[in-house]
Formats: structure tokens, sequence, C-alpha cells
């Protein structure tokens, strides 16, 4: 990638993953991106759960009621914990490591998704957190904050229009 901001133009959201699987070499950089993620008070208040068994991934996309079936097709997933205990602010913390995950995947010219897990409920009512938790084995107090889908690109997507900015949401001095 040429520029930080030509990473931010180009990044999509990507649903859409062929068969290929990903090397070892990306998936080392992924994580060693995430594992770089600044965090308050540097207490690195997550933790990350690779999953690239295939059928893993399809039970992971029903943890939901909707937004989560393409992780099927993903070629890997990044389930980002956070932990209550160790820091106030684990999910913004955890929610900063997602975002970079998306960006190296994107500079590693793969696609990636974020899929929201806390605050999201199955069509029953049942927290998706728990569903996740459940079929990782991830114990108490950790809490799921999102899954990156992350594959290689199964369609084009044009990159931001710029004519589509909301200016008008940026504020001076003051509101």
């Amino acid at each position: 990638m040429n520029s930080f901001a030509e990473l931010v133009r180009l990044r999509r959201s990507m649903r859409k993953f062929t068969d290929e699987p990903l090397t070892e070499e990306q998936v080392t950089q992924l994580l060693k991106s995430a594992l770089m993620a600044p965090s308050s008070k540097g207490k690195h208040a997550w933790h990350f759960v690779v999953v690239d068994d295939r059928s893993m991934l399809e039970k992971l996309a029903l943890c939901k009621a909707q937004g989560a079936d393409f992780l099927a097709g993903a070629a890997m997933a990044v389930v980002v914990v956070g932990n209550p205990e160790e820091s106030d602010v684990w999910i913004e913390d955890a929610s900063v490591a997602s975002t970079i995950l998306l960006y190296q995947a994107e500079d590693l010219g793969l696609g990636a998704c974020w899929i929201q897990v806390r605050e999201r409920y199955t069509a029953e009512g049942e927290p998706a957190d728990n569903i996740v938790r459940y079929l990782l084995e991830i114990p108490e107090p950790l809490r799921v904050v999102s899954i990156i889908a992350i594959g290689h690109k199964g369609m084009e997507r044009k990159p931001f229009n710029e004519d589509r900015l909301l200016w008008e949401q940026v504020h001076v001095d003051k509101f």
C-alpha cells in the first residue's frame, strides 16, 4: 500500500470470499498487527481466537439472527474478546484491535468484515456472546466484542466515494 489514506479509501467490507486458504505468513501478519493494537494504559485487555475450521465457521455463522451468515464462506475468523475485569475500556480496546485487523487484511490484499457480537442476539433472544463463548470454550469473565471474517476477496468493491463524505458532521472549536 502506498499510504494510509489510500488504504482507508480502498477498504470496504467484504462478505463474499473465494475458497483459497490464507497463507501462514498472512495469518501471522494479521495476528502481529492485532497484538500491536494500542490499548488503554498498555493493559492489552483483549484475546484473539483464530478459527479456520470450516465446521466451526459454519456454527459461528449462526451466532446471531442476522449479519453473520457470510462467515461460513470465510477462510478464517478472528474472534476478538475483551476482559472487563482487566480494564474499564475493554470494549474500546477490543474495537481498536478489530479495526486494525480490518485494515491489515486490506493491506495484504485480503477482504474482511466486522461481525458485531456484543449486544446482538439470536432469533430466540439468546445473547450472541453466549453462543460464541460456548462454541469456543471462552472462559468467564471474558466477553466477545466482534468476529472479523477474513479471506480472499470474492468480488470487487469500488473504493469509498469521497463525494459521500459528511462534512456537515465535522465541527470546529465547538458544536
